[in-house]
């Protein structure tokens, strides 16, 4: 079992960018252009490494390395992404990485690239690639090639080389369940459960219960073993449910107009263990939008227009849009969910006016547009 933090150290400390190896100081796979990089990068690395896996790190400054983290990113779909731009697309996982010294809510993301041994190519243009281009690993580049196309595997014994160093042991496994109960998460119940006899998941919440039903809030959930982040959240709910070979989470929404609030279940995801030291996760979208009446969308999506603007020109806004403004992403989330697609773009442009404006309403608009890729991917 690898321990993906050690892992994510070893390839900083270990190697500049190569071709099994790059970094960033982000992604931004919801916009056009970041997407066209990320595949570029994907296709490049798999194409220059059939033989072994590839990395990319997120969330690390390019001058010297150090850690500075992202935004926990739960997209278990990133695969279809893949699969829809790319030929011969590879096995691609993203995962969220704990890092003692981070903020709370920020990770390294690990993006995992495994080629299927045949040339990756794009499958069709987007932003200024097209179709049929072929990329590869030149040092830390990520460039096009038109000729002399053959995959090349030059690279497979440094990577294991690598990811032995970064196998797991059960003092790091002791020491992350100590870390995560008595350190990361003191003022909430925390528990764990061992699957196997090898593998640890920690979980820690506050219970809070509505109409009889039991949900979990500020949820944090990781699967010790492998450092990796499994769930974050500090605003949605989750019901969480276990037996000895699998792991379950329900994650619920709150959605409505005014003060009207109803839990709609969003994601089920299943994390299934095996007797040989594997396990398998599988997520599925179980997320029916509620519908409102269009004439009241129509006039909630007008108002939060309207309340953007005042922002935009720094205007003072009156008590009652001060209340309206809290609903703001909540209330663009339904308009998009009930046909309104423009309400995305709002949303997106939003980010830079309530980041500067309001940090807890910043956090919940990241929250609205998460739900909405989810939706969007699947």
């Amino acid at each position: 079992m690898i321990n993906k933090r050690l892992l994510v150290k070893n390839l900083l400390a270990h190697n500049d960018e190569n071709s099994f190896y790059d970094k960033k100081r982000f992604i931004e796979i919801g916009q056009k252009e970041g997407k066209a990089k990320f595949l570029k990068h994907v296709c490049a690395l798999a194409n220059s490494n059939p033989k072994n896996n590839s990395f990319v790190v997120i969330g690390v400054e390019d001058e010297d390395n150090k850690i500075v983290g992202v935004d926990f990113f739960d997209d278990s779909k990133i695969q279809n992404l893949v699969n829809a731009y790319l030929d011969n697309p590879p096995l691609i996982s993203y995962e969220n990485i704990p890092f003692p010294h981070l903020p709370e809510g920020k990770v390294v993301g690990l993006v995992t690239i495994k080629s299927n041994g045949k040339v990756c190519a794009l499958r069709k243009n987007i932003w200024k690639y097209y179709g049929g281009m072929v990329f590869f690993r030149e040092g830390s580049i990520s460039l096009p090639k038109a000729y002399d196309i053959e995959l090349k595997s030059i690279n497979h014994e440094t990577v294991a080389t690598i990811e032995q160093h970064a196998k797991n042991n059960i003092e790091l496994t002791l020491d992350g369940v100590i870390d995560f109960i008595n350190n990361r998460h003191p003022d909430m119940k925390s528990s764990y459960k061992v699957f196997k006899e090898q593998f640890v998941v920690c979980w820690a919440g506050n219970k809070k219960t509505v109409n009889g039903e039991t949900y979990l809030s500020r949820v944090d959930i990781e699967l010790i073993n492998e450092q990796v982040k499994l769930f974050y959240s500090a605003l949605d709910e989750v019901m969480i449910s276990f037996d000895e070979n699998s792991f379950t989470t329900v994650e619920y929404v709150q959605l409505g107009l005014t003060s009207k609030q109803e839990y709609y279940p969003l994601e089920k995801v299943v994390i299934t263990f095996d007797d040989n030291g594997t396990y398998q996760i599988q997520s599925n979208l179980i997320f029916e939008p509620p519908e409102f009446d269009k004439k009241t969308l129509h006039h909630v999506y007008n108002m939060n227009n309207v309340l953007l603007e005042k922002i935009r020109k720094n205007e003072i806004l009156k008590p009652a849009e001060q209340t309206d403004l809290k609903q703001l992403p909540d209330t663009y989330l339904i308009c998009y969910l009930n046909g309104f697609e423009e309400a995305k773009d709002k949303m997106e442009a939003a980010r830079p006016l309530l980041k500067n404006a309001n940090g807890a309403l910043y956090q919940t608009l990241k929250e609205s547009l998460r739900i909405i890729r989810k939706v969007k991917y699947n």
